[in-house]
């Protein structure tokens, strides 16, 4: 039998047991995405001082798509860490699966040059 929690819903039940596992570093940090019905978000953080490194979002980027914006939104933000030499990271999909605009971003930091 699975315990119910009506206040929690099951992606943020995810998202907890995957950043319990992730910790984010200034050497390493986290990249977490939070992807909403219109765009999708991203930050590189650094949790021992609780700071954001860089952030962006896809309404930056120009795409017929949700998709090829996600996509072209992790190639910039790749782009901005590798400006403050931060060239590999830890990937957070914040409990989303990993399919759609959340692998579309992924594969665009990657061809942007960020390692995770």
């Amino acid at each position: 039998m699975t315990k119910t929690y009506p206040h929690i819903t099951r992606r943020k039940l995810r998202c907890n047991k995957i950043r319990f596992k992730i910790k984010g570093t200034k050497d390493m940090p986290r990249l977490t995405v939070f992807k909403s019905n219109y765009a999708i978000y991203a930050q590189l953080i650094d949790d021992e001082s609780k700071t954001t490194l860089v952030s962006i979002s896809d309404k930056k980027a120009t795409g017929k798509t949700k998709e090829a914006r996600a996509g072209i939104a992790g190639k910039i933000l790749a782009e901005e860490a590798l400006k403050k030499n931060i060239n590999t990271c830890k990937f957070d999909r914040n409990g989303y699966k990993y399919i759609g605009r959340v692998k579309a971003f992924a594969n665009g930091a990657r061809e942007g040059g960020l390692k995770f």
